[in-house]
């Protein structure tokens, strides 16, 4: 049995879209509206700018496009709700009417959440898995939007200095503890995707284990989000700068897949698609 075949995930309806987990790999295209994001890809308050370039991610073959207001690098600091909207909402109103692929949030504030869903997003992204703001699972409920659940490890690792015995026990850990709180809020279970976080508290030798044991996550019966785009592991193994990672994220992915990833969150749309291609055509059996 495949890693792919362990467990029967279903599909999950995000807007007018159907993910059948297990068929191929999806890919979620990342629009940072963020000046400082680490991968240097920050577009500020370029919307002309977003826009474009959710356009060109949507041609080249993305399935869902997953939009930040605020940078999630290491000690930077939190956005105001008020900016934080100031930012995502006219790209999402842009995108709604623009695009017919799905639209993701990438917060962990309720406030921007709500309007965010309200401006079209289709997805909630929390990369604090509830941990920050428990009452995201309640607003997904009523809505009857996906949440992904991400295991942060900055609450109790900020500086990646904490030695955790074994980090995928960790992380299950925390995931169960995310996915019982959102179900416990209403969140139908074909609703949650769970996301290990690569970086966020891990040090550089736990991100690797991570990636290298991703399988052992499928005991939770949900989709696997693997977002390891340009991150600083990359960076670690390759001694090469965010905008250099291309081929080590593509690295990453097609083992991601190998090891058992359900979907994949990218800067490069157009080389992902191909690696996908190729990745589930060998692990999944699809031509």
């Amino acid at each position: 049995m495949s890693n792919h075949e362990a467990v029967e995930l279903g599909h999950t309806q995000c807007g007018k879209t159907t993910f059948y987990w297990g068929k191929r790999t999806y890919i979620m295209g990342v629009i940072n509206l963020s000046p400082d994001s680490f991968s240097g890809d920050g577009l500020g308050n370029n919307i002309e700018a977003a826009v474009a370039r959710a356009r060109h991610m949507a041609a080249e073959g993305a399935d869902i496009i997953d939009i930040g207001g605020e940078s999630t690098r290491p000690g930077s600091a939190p956005l105001s709700i008020n900016e934080e909207l100031h930012r995502v909402i006219p790209v999402l109103e842009r995108l709604t009417v623009e695009l017919s692929l799905p639209l993701s949030i990438d917060t962990y504030k309720l406030g921007v959440a709500q309007k965010a869903l309200a401006a079209g997003a289709n997805m909630i992204n929390d990369i604090w898995g509830l941990k920050q703001e428990p009452e995201l699972a309640s607003l997904a409920a009523r809505k009857e939007v996906p949440l992904i659940l991400m295991s942060n490890q900055r609450d109790i690792s900020p500086n990646h200095n904490i030695a955790f015995p074994d980090i995928i026990s960790v992380v299950t850990s925390d995931l169960q503890k995310s996915i019982e709180q959102a179900m416990t809020a209403g969140v139908p279970k074909e609703n949650i995707i769970i996301d290990p976080g690569i970086g966020f508290g891990k040090t550089q030798e736990q991100n690797l284990e991570i990636m290298r044991r991703l399988v052992e996550l499928k005991t939770l019966g949900k989709p696997i989000l693997l977002s390891s785009s340009r991150k600083s592991v990359i960076g670690h193994v390759l001694d090469l700068p965010a905008d250099q990672r291309l081929e080590g994220t593509m690295a990453t992915i097609a083992i991601g897949i190998a090891r058992g990833a359900d979907i994949v969150r990218v800067h490069d749309i157009r080389e992902a698609v191909r690696v996908c291609k190729m990745s589930d055509a060998i692990i999944r059996g699809r031509p």
